[in-house]
């Protein structure tokens, strides 16, 4: 039962900590590029209408807000999967300690790929014609469009950066529960 709970736990701290790290990512990412926010995704998140007087008292603010939503359910996804692979422990206090470290990692991996992603977009993608993102939402009024693919760039790259790290952070767990000793019974 004390498992189920950390699990539980798990999941909700994960949601949690998710949100932090999207609306903390998006705060960095609207520094490079407002415009993907402005006519993005504050349009896409329903915080604005659409149209040239499209804006927010306090964009910040909205920024924090488009990041927590974009990436609280990655955050369950991710505690979920960890928190079922930390139920391998031999109890809940070394589930909890493993999986949160676990996490950790995933975290660290996705920003790390994210940074990737930032200088790939902004080194290479950032100077591809703008015909060649025919799958991409880029809008007609884009004025700044190197920084626009260069943010759009460090998003698609830091959740793909969320499931490799979520791999690594399976594979840590699990090479924890060999670390672990064994209980024989006589």
């Amino acid at each position: 039962m004390k498992k189920i709970l950390t699990l539980i736990l798990i999941v909700i701290i994960a949601a949690l900590i998710g949100g932090i790290y999207g609306a903390i990512h998006d705060q960095l990412t609207y520094t490079i590029s407002p415009e993907y926010y402005t006519k993005f995704k504050f349009i896409q998140f329903e915080l604005v209408d659409e149209g040239p007087e499209a804006h927010l008292s306090n964009p910040r603010l909205g920024v924090a807000a488009v990041g927590a939503l974009a990436t609280w359910w990655m955050g369950v996804l991710i505690g979920s999967v960890l928190g079922l692979v930390g139920l391998t422990h031999a109890n809940w206090k070394t589930m909890l300690r493993v999986t949160l470290r676990a996490f950790v990692i995933t975290m660290s991996m996705a920003f790390v790929i994210g940074v990737i992603g930032l200088i790939y977009g902004r080194l290479f993608l950032a100077n591809d014609p703008i015909d060649s993102f025919s799958n991409w939402f880029i809008p007609d009024n884009i004025i700044d469009f190197k920084s626009f693919v260069t943010v759009g760039s460090m998003h698609n790259f830091s959740y793909a950066g969320g499931v490799i790290g979520l791999v690594a952070g399976a594979i840590y767990s699990l090479g924890q529960k060999k670390k672990q000793p064994v209980l024989t019974v006589i």
